[in-house]
């Protein structure tokens, strides 16, 4: 693992096989660390990485504020995680690579497709976040965590994530910075130090601004109708992966196509030859 300076925000990385570069933002939510990629849920079972590498140069990396990269308590938008993936592609010294994203990894990716398509061949979009239920229960984490810090104060969040180690889609009282608390030392001690007020609302501006639609966040529909991207969309079919989303993901990308195919049939064998298919072509 290698860790690199990204706008004063540490993030962790590692470069596996050889070949064209993919840069690859992980599933997991807040908790989207490059191990995901072989440990979660439908990735575990499909192994992207073991066959994507065979081929490309996989880059994978724990996004801000997730493992054990750092972060900075202000309001994240997705061209923020747009800017950690264009850093690590500068400090590779890659002027553009083929990009994959994976649940909420996907929104960061249709930003920097319609942000930097310059720097992008094509995008995977795996699994998109999204739909009225995803939106509700991602808000509805913030609303707890603020509950907590008004009810006990900034000292017993770091108190419980230094006790229970967990990261924000774990336990919600942690809060979106919960990841960093856990591992830099001085971070937890400048973070109890700010005023509950500023920090509720740079708190409350975090949610609104990610959780903004009932459909797939990450770029306003006009700019991705406007981008010549090519994209492929595997859907999910969940409460936090609503096949909808991934069709309007779909519906705005004029370069993408759909692998219609029912969850229970994206098994290993069936998957990665249509994502190595797909990145062939471009």
């Amino acid at each position: 693992m290698d860790i690199v300076d990204i706008d004063g925000i540490a993030t962790r990385y590692q470069v596996i096989g050889s070949g064209d570069p993919l840069l690859m933002y992980a599933p997991g939510g807040f908790d989207a660390t490059l191990e995901k990629w072989s440990t979660q849920g439908v990735y575990a079972k499909i192994k992207p990485v073991d066959h994507l590498s065979r081929h490309y140069s996989c880059i994978i990396f724990d996004r801000r504020e997730c493992g054990h990269s750092g972060g900075r308590v202000e309001k994240v938008g997705f061209s923020d995680y747009v800017q950690q993936g264009i850093g690590l592609l500068d400090h590779l010294k890659i002027d553009k690579a083929y990009l994959m994203g994976g649940c909420m990894g996907c929104c960061p990716v249709a930003a920097f497709g319609v942000m930097h398509p310059e720097r992008v061949r094509s995008m995977v979009l795996f699994w998109p976040v999204g739909g009225a239920k995803y939106r509700l229960a991602s808000l509805q984490r913030f609303a707890e965590h603020l509950g907590f810090v008004r009810a006990n104060g900034l000292q017993a969040v770091v108190d419980l994530v230094k006790a229970e180690g967990k990261a924000f889609n774990a336990d919600s009282r942690g809060g979106p910075w919960a990841s960093v608390i856990k591992h830099d030392a001085k971070f937890a001690a400048d973070y109890v130090q700010q005023d509950v007020g500023r920090y509720a609302l740079i708190v409350e501006a975090f949610g609104r601004t990610m959780y903004d639609r009932d459909t797939a966040p990450g770029a306003e529909p006009e700019e991705m109708l406007a981008c010549q991207v090519p994209a492929l969309v595997v859907p999910g079919n969940d409460a936090s992966h609503a096949t909808s989303a991934a069709w309007y993901l779909h519906e705005c990308l004029p370069k993408s196509e759909f692998w219609n195919v029912p969850v229970s049939e994206q098994t290993e064998a069936a998957t990665n030859p249509v994502l190595l298919d797909f990145l062939k072509k471009f």
